[in-house]
């Protein structure tokens, strides 16, 4: 009967997230009750190992009670503190010094955001003001890749290269352009990596040189393109990337909003890419999503002209929640988990995780897998040779999710056939296994639909 009701309220009042809203009241919401662990449990007892870690956040897995304590404990100590008039508070100062501690190179500063799309906002403010300090104003062409996610606020939103975040807002805006993804499954100069490497330097430097060198500011790039279908760039990509800024004096900014904290293996993906960003954005794994937080880290360059170019004058960027007191206090008892064997148990549950989905790849629908420790992808074809997508007509989004509900798992089911996997880093081999075995039961099923075998190869 609750359940029924808190559909209804939902139906009638609460706004969801990157959804078809006439589609959604017509469906329900499913009305998530409690969490332990890697396993969720729906308002009807219907428990599932949640192979995304809600939106790939909750890295160190549900029901932490020392992260409890720590919010707690803040709360009746300090609930808020503001970072205006030179205030602060403990736990954000510890935090802030701490992150840049372990932070790649240079990145030692640190502004708090609430999450990563407030974060993004804020590299681009950032990097405005930087080049008005150089006396540069006209640098102000932003350049991101094709199938990233930047955040889906108004700037970030046109970062983004994801139509859905583009049709009925007007954007991208006219500042900000895209060039080719590295896609490796799907990449028109084949699979080769230095192919692709190449492909990518020549894209980039093509557009700079489009646009004029004197107009760009900065180029942005996730580690591994999440929402774009997590597409995993080849080894050295980023670094050639990041080299030919460098030559071409343009900015940097290393999105590591779902790479961070883990995901991949280590604590940033830049560590593991080898190179120093001049921005680099983190949110979700930061405080593994108890609590809203997201950070931007400011390498020396780029902090210490920023601040000689204002002076004595104020910076004008802000939000009322930056440095959030108990936001910072989860922060730092994550932080202390992720380095008490969290991120030892990542990597050897990654590498599981990699094995069992590569086993599947001998399914018929199995065109590639993909990924690095535990971000992963599986993308379905109907036919392995011509790398022919599932039909529109067989819901791939939809029904795969549905299906994969219903035997236990929560993945993320993209709407042109790839499934994302994102599980929380606590997973056991147990847990692993379950993700593999339920995955294959999901794929079986989707297999038997007869819009999929009509076409099938």
């Amino acid at each position: 009967m609750l359940s029924n009701s808190l559909i209804e309220l939902d139906r009638a009042h609460l706004v969801h997230p990157v959804a078809s809203y006439r589609g959604h009241e017509q469906a329900g919401v499913r009305v998530l009750k409690s969490a332990k662990g890697a396993t969720v449990t729906d308002a009807s007892g219907h428990q599932m190992i949640d192979g995304f870690a809600g939106l790939w956040c909750v890295n160190a897995g549900y029901g932490h009670d020392s992260i409890v304590e720590a919010a707690a404990r803040q709360m009746r100590e300090l609930p808020y503190a503001t970072g205006y008039f030179s205030l602060g508070s403990e736990p954000a100062i510890r935090l802030a010094a701490e992150l840049a501690d372990r932070a790649p190179g240079d990145l030692n500063h640190v502004y708090f955001t609430l999450g990563g799309s407030d974060a993004v906002d804020s590299t681009v403010r950032f990097i405005r003001y930087y080049y008005h300090a150089l006396g540069k104003p006209t640098k102000d062409q932003f350049i991101s890749l094709e199938q990233g996610y930047h955040g889906s606020s108004t700037v970030g939103a046109g970062l983004t290269a994801l139509p859905v975040f583009h049709a009925g807002f007007g954007m991208p805006l006219d500042w900000q352009h895209k060039i080719p993804t590295h896609y490796a499954y799907r990449n028109p100069v084949g699979t080769d990596p230095q192919a692709i490497i190449a492909s990518s330097v020549a894209a980039l430097r093509a557009k700079v040189e489009e646009l004029g060198a004197e107009r760009v500011a900065a180029f942005y790039a996730e580690p591994i393109q999440g929402s774009g279908g997590v597409l995993v760039p080849p080894t050295g990509w980023m670094k050639a990337m990041r080299d030919l800024c460098s030559e071409l004096d343009i900015l940097f900014v290393a999105d590591e909003v779902i790479t961070g904290f883990g995901r991949t293996g280590p604590l940033f993906a830049c560590a593991e890419d080898g190179i120093v960003p001049d921005l680099m954005t983190t949110a979700k794994g930061l405080t593994s999503g108890y609590v809203p937080m997201g950070a931007v880290f400011l390498s020396e360059k780029v902090y210490g002209t920023i601040a000689d170019g204002a002076g004595a004058s104020a910076i004008g960027h802000g939000y009322t929640y930056s440095a959030h007191p108990v936001s910072a206090a989860v922060g730092l008892e994550v932080l202390r988990l992720y380095e008490n064997g969290l991120l030892e148990n990542g990597v050897k549950a990654g590498a599981r995780l990699m094995a069992g989905l590569r086993d599947l790849r001998s399914h018929p629908l199995v065109g590639d897998v993909r990924g690095r420790g535990m971000l992963a992808a599986v993308e379905l074809v109907v036919d392995k040779e011509r790398k022919t997508p599932l039909p529109a007509a067989a819901e791939p989004a939809r029904r795969i999710f549905d299906r994969a509900w219903n035997n236990g798992l929560v993945i993320r089911a993209f709407g042109n056939g790839v499934l994302g996997y994102a599980p929380p880093l606590c997973c056991t081999d147990g847990e692993i296994d379950a993700i593999i075995e339920r995955t294959r039961r999901t794929l079986d099923q989707t297999l038997e639909d007869p819009d999929v075998r009509a076409v099938l190869a």
